[in-house]
């Protein structure tokens, strides 16, 4: 979602870091820039002039025309500004009180609430160890009542029935009792949404929050909308008491402005980011590492959380103590490590997380990664197994069986071939000296800015 805007930013900051001293000539310059990048970006236009006004008057103060390094203090500056415009710091659920605690899902229609409905109730699942019940008040969509019926299905949750008809309240007050007696943690309650505010919805929302007074009412919002996000959030946050935002649809085309016009404009914190469209794709907003990756820092930690959440430890266990006992890498064990980049979603969310991650999508603009990942592994599934076992056997009669099995050329068999070569020598690196041996083996073959600087 934030390429464009983390392209134009780091053109801002590249033409400030390499300065000795800078002036405040040259700091007007990269304000100017700054909203222009901003604006581009579909960022409300008091946001643009709150967030420049800030960055000018810390970078014009003592601590910038003094510092040793002036370019890496303004990078600082803006990674400040930019943290608390995105709201400081997450900020969990509340879910500290008698159970169960009540979360109103509100907004648009098209929003993503029956789906992030889901999604938050598979992470409280997961990840919370909650009892979770979910529940439609959409009595004017069938296909909603279903879909959330489906949703609740597919990550093991409760679903209390609703139909067409029914009073959104009564249905919203039966669910609750029944939550109660079924000695459920949280109720997620999903409302109806309408293609533009209106005076009928806004009143039917406001009567649903009065009656069951939800500890959480978190305001869903497609990123794509841009400034017209904010706008909308402004209508929710006048009617009601919005204690989150969830911005869906962050892995498309988005150009990020709803990300830093909704926080401000509502005063609620973004507590949630819809990913992608499977159940597990919803994770929790940390404005410091937003600010990071926006700035083409990469966000390293939570590369880590989500290689820890979603590796299989044994597997990787097991290759560690096979490379440490022979010294040994084959195809199977290669295949296992791209069947394991596959489950950690896509090339691009896990580039996007990396330190000069934006510059190396640029590089690989026009290559499918994830389509290449998924060639690598058909070809290795028409080897044999004692192909995959030994590798060097693999000659050119071989090849043209192997490439004929998985319907490609010859050449991308040995494409793949090569590559394993590398990553075996990478690995042999890794048993016999360590990371810190493969890190150096590394470097001359990374693009610029994946390594950070030392």
């Amino acid at each position: 979602m934030f390429e464009n805007l983390t392209s134009r930013l780091s053109r801002v900051l590249d033409s400030i870091r390499g300065q000795g001293r800078l002036t405040e000539e040259q700091i007007n310059t990269a304000a100017r820039e700054l909203r222009m990048a901003l604006l581009e970006a579909d960022v409300a236009l008091p946001v643009v002039k709150d967030f420049v006004e800030q960055i000018k008057s810390r970078a014009l103060g003592v601590e910038i025309t003094q510092s040793l390094t002036p370019g890496q203090e303004f990078l600082r500056v803006v990674q400040q500004a930019l943290t608390e415009t995105l709201g400081g710091k997450a900020e969990p659920l509340n879910l500290r009180q008698q159970p169960p605690a009540i979360i109103l899902m509100a907004g648009l229609q098209g929003s993503g609430k029956t789906t992030t409905t889901g999604k938050l109730a598979r992470l409280l699942k997961e990840h919370e160890k909650k009892k979770v019940m979910v529940v439609s008040c959409d009595v004017y969509r069938p296909a909603a009542i279903e879909q959330l019926r489906i949703v609740a299905g597919q990550v093991g949750v409760d679903c209390f029935p609703s139909a067409v008809g029914q009073d959104p309240v009564a249905i919203a007050s039966a669910a609750l009792a029944e939550a109660k007696k079924q000695y459920s943690d949280v109720l997620i309650v999903d409302t109806a949404g309408r293609t533009t505010v209106d005076e009928e919805m806004m009143r039917e929302i406001a009567a649903l929050h009065a009656a069951i007074t939800p500890v959480e009412t978190l305001f869903v919002v497609d990123s794509m909308t841009g400034q017209d996000a904010a706008k909308t959030a402004r209508a929710f946050a006048d009617r009601l008491t919005l204690t989150g935002v969830v911005l869906t649809k962050v892995d498309g085309d988005a150009r990020g402005g709803a990300a830093l016009s909704v926080r401000q404009v509502t005063g609620a914190p973004i507590k949630f980011l819809g990913i992608g469209e499977k159940s597990d794709k919803l994770e929790v907003f940390h404005p410091d590492r937003i600010a990071s990756r926006i700035l083409g820092q990469g966000d390293v930690m939570s590369l880590i959380e989500e290689t820890v959440r979603k590796v299989d430890q044994d597997k990787a266990q097991k290759l560690a103590d096979k490379l440490k006992k022979t010294k040994r890498f084959d195809l199977e064990d290669f295949r296992e490590q791209m069947l394991q980049m596959q489950n950690m979603g896509s090339m691009a969310s896990l580039l996007d997380k990396l330190p000069g991650g934006a510059q190396l999508q640029a590089q690989l603009k026009n290559v499918d990664a994830d389509k290449q990942v998924r060639r690598t592994v058909a070809i290795i599934n028409s080897m044999t197994r004692h192909e995959r076992r030994f590798p060097d056997v693999i000659k050119a009669s071989r090849k043209r069986r192997i490439a004929a099995g998985s319907g490609v050329e010859v050449q991308e068999v040995n494409r793949l071939l090569r590559q394993f070569e590398t990553t075996r020598d990478m690995m042999k690196k890794v048993a016999s000296g360590g990371m810190a041996k493969l890190m150096r083996a590394m470097g001359g073959r990374m693009p610029p800015g994946m390594l950070p600087r030392r």
